[in-house]
């Protein structure tokens, strides 16, 4: 765990549970000067964001509910800018605006990744900036997706203030359709070179009158 993650996560009440339960102590390193910041993505990490399909978003309202949503698209749409910095193209959906209203009031956004085959997740905390297409119309484009018709109705702008790499113990292994295809494949084709065996061996063995 970063020490950037660990001093957003660890706030006094969260300390207080860690010291009632028992592991304040082997969590106190990572609130230390000397523990890694972990604040600015490195190669690994903008490797892995550039490859998702989606992801779960988080935000928080002004009456104090978090709101949680899949994004999902072609892998790459959530784009690494630099390496303090992560945007994508928002779309016109069914218009409730439920995360772009929360966010114009609270900027802090929290993003968990998924790599369910490989067991890997990573958490982002960052915070927004709206970016509306009349305001940059060339990042708004930029952000566009290849091939899609819709036009994006702003550029979602995320500052990263940390992130951290968590644990796959618990982390159930699952395979798109997509992901099985490679493996759905070969079975076809074993299958395809089995029935063609199995019908020439019954030729063979078929008696002659």
């Amino acid at each position: 765990m970063a020490r950037a993650f660990a001093e957003i996560a660890f706030t006094q009440s969260v300390r207080d549970t860690q010291t009632q339960q028992g592991s304040a102590d082997s969590y106190s390193k990572f609130l230390t000067p000397e523990a890694e910041r972990g604040d600015r993505l490195g190669g690994a990490e903008q490797e892995f964001i550039s490859a998702r399909d989606g992801f779960y978003q988080a935000s928080v309202s002004e009456t104090n509910w978090p709101y949680v949503q899949f994004r999902g698209g072609p892998a790459g749409f959530l784009k690494v800018l630099n390496y303090k910095t992560i945007a994508y193209a928002d779309f016109r959906g069914n218009r409730q605006y439920v995360s772009a209203g929360n966010l114009t009031v609270n900027d802090r956004v929290s993003l968990i990744l998924m790599d369910y085959p490989n067991r890997r997740r990573l958490k982002i905390w960052g915070r927004v900036k709206l970016v509306g297409r009349s305001e940059d119309p060339d990042l708004v484009s930029s952000l566009q997706i290849e091939g899609y018709r819709a036009l994006p109705e702003r550029a979602v702008v995320i500052t990263i203030e940390a992130f951290d790499w968590n644990c796959p113990q618990h982390i159930p292994q699952r395979l798109t359709a997509q992901e099985m295809e490679p493996l759905l494949s070969q079975m076809r084709n074993q299958i395809a070179e089995l029935t063609e065996e199995n019908a020439e061996l019954k030729s063979w063995l078929k008696p002659t009158k």
